[in-house]
């Protein structure tokens, strides 16, 4: 076996140097396009090329939300370690799950819900505006679908990523089609694929195109 020799500081110039190759002429958009690679990189997966669907202008916005200081808010403690903290820290935003949280934990055992949709309620109580990265809980989708129609909750931006066999296509449809309806900020991986590290890598992109 034959291995190249990398300096460790050209790994990853070299694994998009790579990526960009292989994607040829697919995905056009310049400013969409550093998403996809980061989430390419992030899974070694070049379905997302056609799975990621992004609302008119959602990058931009996301860019323009951390700028003036959004919160983060993430439905995995996994997604939230993955966000680089001191691009976030320079831009003066929070970030939070509060999927361990102890009260979420009594109030979703007590409704027989999902801790997911108790966190996505909980988030209410933070004020501004805020940016939510799904990476596993559909329930959190539809959660939010049902908040934004309740007029209870207007997202700057949703990253709509979860992994997964139950619901998570529904849930991923259903908050898509509502956010091109109302107007709000979506990327979405569309079908089965996503994940906690997928919504890290997407918040990354975004913060790095900064």
């Amino acid at each position: 076996m034959h291995y190249e020799e990398v300096k460790p500081a050209d790994i990853e110039k070299k694994s998009f140097e790579i990526i960009t190759r292989e994607l040829g002429d697919t995905v056009p958009d310049s400013v969409n396009a550093p998403v996809i690679k980061r989430v390419i990189h992030t899974t070694a997966d070049f379905d997302f090329a056609k799975t990621l669907r992004f609302t008119k202008g959602a990058v931009e916005k996301g860019r323009e939300l951390f700028k003036n200081g959004a919160t983060l808010i993430t439905d995995t403690n996994m997604a939230l370690a993955g966000v680089n903290k001191t691009k976030l820290k320079n831009f003066g935003c929070d970030a939070f799950c509060f999927m361990a949280d102890e009260d979420v934990k009594k109030e979703a055992s007590g409704r027989e819900v999902t801790r997911a949709s108790v966190s996505m309620e909980k988030s209410l109580d933070i004020p501004g505006e805020k940016i939510y990265a799904i990476g596993n809980a559909p329930t959190a989708l539809i959660t939010l679908s049902e908040l934004i129609r309740q007029d209870k909750l207007r997202p700057g931006l949703i990253i709509a990523v979860p992994v997964g066999f139950v619901n998570v296509e529904a849930a991923k449809e259903e908050i898509a089609e509502l956010c091109d309806k109302e107007g709000i900020a979506c990327i979405a991986a569309m079908g089965r694929k996503g994940g906690s590290t997928v919504a890290a890598a997407i918040v990354n992109a975004i913060l790095y195109g900064m």
